[in-house]
């Protein structure tokens, strides 16, 4: 077994599609980065790599390369979920807190489980999201942006 820990933040930004764990949440604001900025995918993301010890997703998806410029995390997330596999890993389970003012969470959650376990291989028990505000302190209290934290747990594929 194997345990990686991943962390992201991305600001709001007008202009750009809110997605999170893979879902377009309805919003006059975005998150900004080079990909589609989907803060909780990344997270997950490094908590895989992490537990791999495959380095971080700016090793593997720089922002730097326009090949990724827009790009969904859900490709990148597959790329990922690929190699882990070739290491001899996969999902045992994943724990993701979400760390948010704004938006209301609760509405997306269901669909956001369903996306990770069906990428990730698993079973919707094993995957858990939960959300907490900042109780308006910080740039996260300010509504600035959205910050996640992920942990995961790989197993040998023969078990």
């Amino acid at each position: 077994m194997r345990v990686g820990l991943g962390f992201d933040v991305h600001r709001f930004i007008k202009g750009r599609p809110l997605v999170l764990g893979g879902v377009e949440i309805p919003s006059d604001v975005g998150l900004d980065g080079h990909s589609d900025a989907d803060v909780l995918l990344h997270a997950v993301m490094d908590a895989l790599l992490g537990a791999a010890a495959l380095g971080d997703i700016g090793d593997h998806f720089p922002d730097t390369d326009e090949q990724f410029r827009g790009v969904s995390s859900v490709v990148l997330l597959r790329r990922v979920i690929q190699l882990i596999g070739e290491r001899g890993y996969r999902v045992g389970n994943v724990d993701v807190m979400i760390l948010a003012e704004f938006p209301k969470i609760s509405p997306y959650k269901h669909r956001m489980i369903e996306l990770l376990a069906h990428e990730l291989s698993v079973r919707i028990e094993d995957v858990s999201i939960k959300a907490t505000t900042m109780e308006k302190m910080g740039f996260i209290g300010r509504r600035e942006g959205i910050a996640v934290e992920a942990i995961v747990l790989l197993v040998d594929r023969v078990n």
